[in-house]
Parts: C-alpha cells; sequence; structure tokens
C-alpha cells in the first residue's frame, strides 16, 4: 500500500509540473519586471529632475511679475490641483487640468502651443492653509511635480509664482464658490 500511495504521489506531482510548465500566458517574474521597467523609469525621472533644478530657479515671479504675465498675449494660468478645488476657488483667470490627468493627448488639448507662457501656483503659494488651499508637505508641493511634468512634456516657457500670498488680498484676484 505504501509503495502505491508514494508512486500515486510522484505522477501527481510529474502531472502538476507539466500543467504548471505548459501555461503559455503566465508572464515570468523577468518578463514582469521588464515590462513595468519599459514603462516606470525612475532612473530617468532623476536626470529630468536635475535638468529641472537649475531651469526652475530662474523662472519663479513674484505676484506683481504673474499678473503682469497673465495679461499677456499667448499666456495661461495653469490650475493643476483637482477639479474640486479649483471649482471651490481659484485665481481668476486660470485653466484647469489636474496633475493626474497630464498626458500628451490631455496637454496638448489644453494647451495646443508648447511654446504658450505658462503661469502655475498651488496650495503652498497661499498663507492661509484653509480650504481649498491646504498646505502639502513642502518637497510634495505640486508646484514641483507640475513644473517637471510640464516640463518634461516639451513646454519649457513655465513660471511659478515664487511667493506666498494671502488668497484674501485683492492682487491675488482669487475667486470663489
Amino acid at each position: 500500500m505504501t509503495r502505491v500511495f508514494l508512486f500515486s504521489v510522484a505522477l501527481l506531482s510529474a502531472a502538476f509540473a507539466t500543467v504548471a510548465s505548459a501555461e503559455p500566458n503566465a508572464p515570468s517574474q523577468a518578463q514582469q519586471r521588464a515590462s513595468t521597467e519599459g514603462q516606470v523609469d525612475y532612473v530617468g525621472f532623476q536626470s529630468l529632475t536635475q535638468e529641472v533644478h537649475a531651469y526652475r530657479a530662474g523662472r519663479l515671479v513674484s505676484l506683481a511679475q504673474f499678473q503682469a504675465m497673465a495679461q499677456a498675449p499667448h499666456t495661461i494660468i495653469l490650475d493643476a490641483r483637482s477639479a474640486a478645488a479649483y471649482a471651490q476657488g481659484h485665481i481668476d483667470g486660470a485653466l484647469n487640468l489636474s496633475l493626474t490627468d497630464f498626458t500628451a493627448p490631455a496637454l496638448a488639448a489644453a494647451i495646443a502651443d508648447p511654446a504658450t507662457r505658462i503661469l502655475i501656483y498651488c496650495n503652498n503659494n497661499f498663507a492661509n492653509n484653509a480650504p481649498p488651499v491646504m498646505l502639502k508637505s513642502a518637497p510634495l508641493a505640486l508646484n514641483i511635480q507640475t513644473f517637471i511634468n510640464l516640463y518634461g512634456y516639451g513646454y519649457r516657457n513655465v513660471y511659478e509664482l515664487g511667493e506666498v500670498v494671502n488668497f484674501d488680498d485683492p492682487q491675488v484676484h482669487w475667486v470663489r464658490a
């Protein structure tokens, strides 16, 4: 009986091994890693952030400069916060395209000409720390991600509000919901 049992176990093990190796659609771990690495390029992101670092430093503007630039032709104010935050309040005239929606086609639809001057701001530009502009952790401020993404998608005429302001200041031109 023991020999029959061991023989049966051996046959079942061999059968399972054959079935497991015959699954043609199951990618190997190496294939899974390769496909992920092809679509998520952390080293490329690090390189891009290094390139943007010096470029961005020369693109920080005061509120007065920001407002003057906003009046010039071929200039837009881009608010990359969520649609819900934008709906609760934003700088007058700002176009909303949430950072989570940034893709080449979405950006091209919103900003057809990559040479357009783009002015950006985020929650961390406001001293109020009240809805809809609650402060984020400084290293995670939306300005940084927005600037890097715009630059990475080929938009080089980007300027960032480089001051902390109060959205109740009439000079800000804040529109409430």
